[in-house]
């Protein structure tokens, strides 16, 4: 089956499902491999993501990825460096509190350069919309075994108090799975973004299905 070549959909239609990498959940496959199914199930963003990698070694894989992505139409975003995300000529790059300031990005991003942010709080959220924020991540919406750094468990009305209080897309994040999906949706998040759901899935394509079917028509 060839792959489709096709522009990126809208921003909050690809955020349906953000596929964060992980090469220790995806062994003994690779990187690559996994997300190639995770795109052929529907998945349209990929996050780079191997905390402790160096600069090359990010560089080596986001260069398969880069083009796994094109032939899909999908965005590749890059978590924490910027270096890297303009090296590979991604679509963006997701910061952290620890990360560059989304105002400093935008200082240093070509025009239309995509930044996400983390935000848990009404007011980092607002404050990384003001600074030019395209989208934020939040969480932590559920208990996660798959990120060290992951902060206080905000539930779904954490999340849902995001939502409603910016107006671009919330994509949640932590412990999310098929079965909580449509629960994720229920708040008017965008979708999802995950690690161990697709990542350590056996089938990550039939993974991405069930998980972006609940937001497929907006949402509950």
């Amino acid at each position: 089956m060839n792959a489709p070549r096709s522009t990126p959909p809208p921003l909050r239609e690809a955020l349906r499902v953000l596929v964060v990498t992980d090469a220790a959940l995806a062994s003994p496959r690779s990187v690559p491999e996994v997300v190639e199914s995770a795109l052929r199930g529907g998945a349209r963003a990929v996050q780079l993501r191997n905390k402790g990698a160096s600069a090359r070694e990010l560089l080596d894989v986001g260069q398969e990825l880069r083009a796994l992505t094109r032939r899909w139409g999908a965005l590749l975003f890059v978590n924490d460096r910027l270096d890297v995300a303009l090296a590979l000529e991604a679509d963006g790059v997701h910061v952290g509190p620890e990360d560059l300031p989304v105002s400093a990005v935008r200082g240093r991003a070509p025009e239309g350069f995509l930044v996400g942010r983390s935000a848990d709080q009404v007011g980092v959220a607002r404050q990384a919309v003001t600074d030019g924020a395209d989208y934020l991540g939040c969480g932590t919406v559920y208990s996660t075994a798959t990120k060290e750094d992951t902060g206080q468990v905000i539930g779904v009305a954490g999340l849902r108090r995001i939502v409603e209080a910016v107006r671009i897309p919330v994509v949640g994040i932590g412990g999310i799975t098929a079965a909580r999906a449509p629960e994720v949706a229920g708040t008017g998040a965008a979708g999802v973004a995950v690690v161990g759901a697709v990542m350590g899935a056996d089938d990550p394509q039939a993974a991405v299905r069930a998980l972006g079917a609940p937001f497929a028509n907006g949402g509950a």
